[in-house]
Order: structure tokens, then sequence, then C-alpha cells
């Protein structure tokens, strides 16, 4: 036996096609699928009555996996994409075993946009494990093996055999045990999202497909109408501060019982308790919050061809200017003015990372340079981006000690890991103190205001997930309830901060931040709409309400509102 595999590996002998699909089939079954037979267990425990259906599970599955790569594998294909997905699947088997996500089309689209920095956060050894043993090596096995094809015609006749013989296993599993299936199908397709490689395989097919639902060549335009309001004498200094992965139930303002504001405290801030976000993924939600279209319209494709807030604002005439300290703006500043603040020769405040609070070095510069108009600045955070939460903060602010000191959270215990994301949080009070500093010495010149928003929250270890991304059915309020803080200055008079404080606990969304930010620089524009506004209150007659709501009046088929190309 182990000199056939030696003959085989030196190339002295083949094998045929089919086993190689088969062999690499069982393989992903049985080592690359611990957390889907985790989750599976979960829901059907081991017990003479689901014995049965437990191993139909893993016989069918497999026979779907052959059945899909002879269809895909033949003489020129077979190799390239057998040692792929091998290499691929053990990526996503390290994460899943690991932090429990999912990989689907949300999390490939956030794999795309991904940049270096974030991805070197995410190696281990943990990680180099999987992927020589569940991948590379495997993927080496097959490249050195060397594979029998039959004359073309015959290749074709044995791939449909076992397509067809595939296709019969995953029938005959189904009617054996149709009730069980019944209910795996219907109930539980949170199961099937855990199945590697056909989750990132269907996740990629339809990421890609998004693509192709518009032409992302052409954007179209939003709100050509907008302008200040009539009669407004008064400039507006608005400082947008765009969070990364915080907790709205790690905010000691929302009464969280360790001192995580201390700084906020001090001042007269409204932090909103009830605030959800549009996804769980920065690539999502960013977007999706700048973005006229509410989640359930949401598509990447959509927003990639919509002008979105800070267009409209600038049709008005408004100063926007985007800094970032993130991977990027994820679009939304694409055709704003856009600093990056990820270099030392930009951020003034770098150690093992440059700092969010280096985004205000000369921001007193920008805004004496621009004398004329009201102001916007989106400041995107680094915030408390996972799963190295001990980068995000400076030492001084280790104040919650013991704390986690690598990546790989499943070496570190929950009181460790709590402690290091506190601690980053209690950073994010800091640099939103001296943002509120900063426009409080601008109080003269402008009505000031600063509005924070986290792009979405993240799994701590409760129920044995780690980070975010699940999808929006299935996932943790942690993941989806953000923290969102209003501070306004004394020279800001257009809203009544006490009617504001007294909406604190009611319901709000990410769908609510497009309206939120036309109606806080006094904006008048058809798509201006004063219900989704947090501060309706006193936007009662400042604009035109639009002519239906916004999910009646875009349409997921063609352009929206204007048909107005923006080269």
């Amino acid at each position: 036996m182990i000199s056939n595999v030696v003959d085989v590996l030196r190339g002295r002998s083949s094998v045929k096609s089919s086993y190689v699909i088969l062999a690499v089939a069982v393989f992903w079954v049985a080592v690359a699928n611990f957390s889907f037979l985790s989750v599976l267990l979960q829901v059907y425990p081991l017990t003479f009555e689901n014995a049965g259906f437990l191993v139909s599970v893993l016989v069918g599955f497999t026979a779907l996996l052959v059945f899909g790569l002879a269809l895909l594998c033949h003489r020129y294909t077979m190799k390239p994409i057998t040692i792929s997905l091998l290499i691929a699947s053990a990526f996503a088997a390290y994460f899943m075993d690991s932090y429990h996500v999912i990989i689907d089309e949300q999390m490939v689209g956030n794999i795309f946009t991904t940049d270096t920095r974030e991805a070197i956060d995410l190696l281990s050894p943990t990680m180099a494990l999987y992927v020589v043993l569940i991948g590379l090596l495997p993927a080496w096995l097959v490249y050195r093996t060397k594979i029998h094809f039959q004359p073309f015609k015959r290749e074709i006749v044995s791939n449909l055999k076992l397509v067809g013989l595939s296709l019969s296993v995953m029938v005959g599993m189904f009617f054996l045990f149709s009730p069980s299936y019944t209910s795996f199908f219907r109930e539980h397709k949170e199961i099937r999202a855990y199945f590697n490689p056909g989750n990132f395989v269907y996740g990629t097919a339809r990421f890609v497909g998004r693509w192709f639902e518009a032409d992302t060549s052409v954007v179209y335009a939003l709100g050509q109408d907008a302008a200040v309001r009539e009669g407004d004498g008064h400039r507006e200094l608005i400082i947008m501060v765009v969070g990364e992965t915080a907790r709205a139930d790690r905010f000691s303002l929302n009464g969280y019982e360790r001192e995580t504001n201390p700084l906020l405290q001090q001042e007269d801030v409204i932090s909103f308790t009830n605030f959800m976000s549009c996804g769980t993924l920065t690539a999502i939600s960013v977007p999706c919050m700048f973005s006229i279209y509410r989640a359930d319209e949401y598509s990447a494709a959509k927003v990639a061809t919509r002008e979105n807030a800070l267009d409209v604002l600038t049709h008005a005439g408004v100063n926007v200017l985007w800094r970032d300290n993130n991977s990027s703006s994820k679009g939304v500043a694409d055709r704003v003015p856009y600093q990056d603040y990820r270099a030392p020769t930009v951020n003034p405040v770098c150690d093992i990372e440059c700092r969010d609070v280096g985004m205000l070095d000369g921001l007193q510069d920008y805004i004496d340079a621009n004398p004329e108009g009201d102001i916007l600045v989106v400041l995107h955070q680094m915030g408390n981006h996972g799963p190295a939460y001990y980068k995000r903060y400076p030492e001084e602010f280790e104040k919650f000690k013991p704390t986690c000191q690598t990546n790989e959270l499943s070496d570190c215990t929950s009181e460790e890991i709590d402690n290091a994301y506190d601690n980053a949080i209690l950073y994010t009070d800091y640099f939103l103190a001296q943002t509120i500093d900063l426009l409080k010495q601008n109080e003269s010149e402008f009505e000031t205001a600063m509005m924070y928003v986290s792009d979405h929250g993240e799994s701590l270890g409760e129920f044995g997930l780690y980070l975010h991304g699940m999808p929006n059915f299935m996932a943790p309020t942690s993941q989806r309830q953000v923290p969102v803080i209003l501070w306004l200055g004394e020279s800001y008079h257009d809203a009544d901060p006490e009617e504001i404080r007294a909406r604190r606990d009611e319901q709000f969304t990410h769908d609510n931040v497009f309206h939120t930010l036309l109606g806080f620089m006094e904006i008048e524009s058809a798509v201006y709409d004063p219900s989704m506004d947090i501060f309706q209150t006193r936007t009662e007659g400042l604009a035109r309400p639009r002519p239906s709501s916004p999910s009646s009046s875009i349409a997921v088929s063609s352009p929206p509102i204007e048909d107005t190309l923006v080269e």
C-alpha cells in the first residue's frame, strides 16, 4: 500500500481522475469542516434517532462536492481548480474554527477590500499550521500525483456517470430522511453557511454576480437641487467620526459598569442607546450609512452607481473633507477631498501604528483655509479593529489589565480579551474629547457639532463567536448595536438638545444617517426626508418632503430620482 503511494508521488504510476475527485471531496468533509460538524451537532445531537440522518448529511455533502468537481474538473482544469480550492478552504477553515465567522458573500467582499495592515493583524502560527496541513500539503500531493485521463469522449462519459451517481446519492439521502431534511433546509440554513468549501465558492459567485447587476463604471447624480436653507446666516462646522468595531454596550455613557468614557462624561453629550447598524462589515455599513438606500435595499452595485450624502452636500456648496486612519472610505469619498492618515509621513502620532488622534493635526489650518461655506469633516477611525485589540491604543491607555497581547483570541481568557477591547474604547473616548476641544475653539465663527457613529459591533466570545461579519439574519446584537454620540456646541442653535435627549432610547438605524446629515447641515433637497432625520423635532418645514418614500422611489432596475451621469 505504502509502496503504491510512493510510486504515485514519484510519477511511476497514475490515478484515475474520478479517484482524485472522490479523495479531495472526502478530505474536505473529514478535515476542513470542523465548524460545520460542530454547528450540525448542536442542532442535531448525536443520538440513536439522529445517527442515520447525520451520516446521510456527511455522505450527501460529500456527493455534492463530487458532483461539483466532476462538472468542473477535466484534463486541463483538474489540478488548478483542486489546488486553488484546497488552499482557499484551509484559510476558510482557520477563520471559521478560530472565530466562528461565516465565509459568505459579505465576507468575500470584505476580503477584497482588506488592506495589507489589516491582513497582517490576522496572521498567526495557528493560521500557518492550517494552511500548511489542510491546504499546502494536500495541494502538493495533488500536484505530484500523475492523473490518468481517458480519451476526451470517454472522459466526458466517465464524468457524466460520476455526476449521475453523486446526484443519485444526494436524492437518495434526501428521500431516506425527508422529514429531517425538510427541517434542515427550511429552518436551519445557518448550518449550511458553515459548509466548506461550498460556502466561500457560493459567496464568491454571488459577490462577482452582484457587480453585473449594474454598470459600475458610471455614477448617477443625486440631490443636484440641494441648497443651504434660505435665511441660514450661520456657518456650520460639523465633524462626523465614523467609528470602527465599537459596541454600544461597552460605553459607560450607556450604562456599562466600567468607566470607559471618563472624558465624554464631562461633556454635555447625548448617547443613543438603541442604534442598529446596516451590516456587520465595514465594507457594507460605511457605504450604507452614507447612502440614500435603506438596509433592506442595499447592494454593493447599487451603492457604487449612486452618489451619496457627501455628494449631495457638495452640490449644496458645503466644503467636505474625508480623513482616514482605516483601510479606506469604501468608495464613499471617491468624489470629495480624501486624505490618508495611516503613514508617519502624514500622521504625527504614530508608534506601533498611526493613531486616530493624529487625524486632528492640521485640521485647524484646513478650517481657516475655507473662509466661505459650511464645513463637514469626516474622520474614519481605526478604532477597535480586531483581533489585535492591544494594538489599538497607546500604552498609557492600558487601564484594564491583564490584556490579550495576541491576535489569537483562543489563547486568551475572556477577561484579557475584554480588557484589551475596553482599553481601545477608552482611547476612542480620548479621541472624541480632543475632537470636541477643536470644535470649541471655533465656536465664535461657526455653529459647531460632532456626531460619532460606529460602523458595526463585535463579538467577544459570546456564544463562541469572535470578531464580526455574521449575516444580518443570524448576527447577534453585539455585532449590530452600535454607539452613536452627539455633541452640540453652545453656538449651535438649530436643535433643542433636550428634545433630542428625550429620543436617545428610541430605535434608530444607519438608515437615518443620510437624512440626519442633510438636516444637520440645514440642506433643502427633494432627496431629504425629514421623517428619517433623528432631529426631526426641529427640521419640520425646513425641507420639502420627498414625493415618495426612499424605498418606493428608488427602483432596483433603473437609476433612482435622477439619471444624470457623473463623469
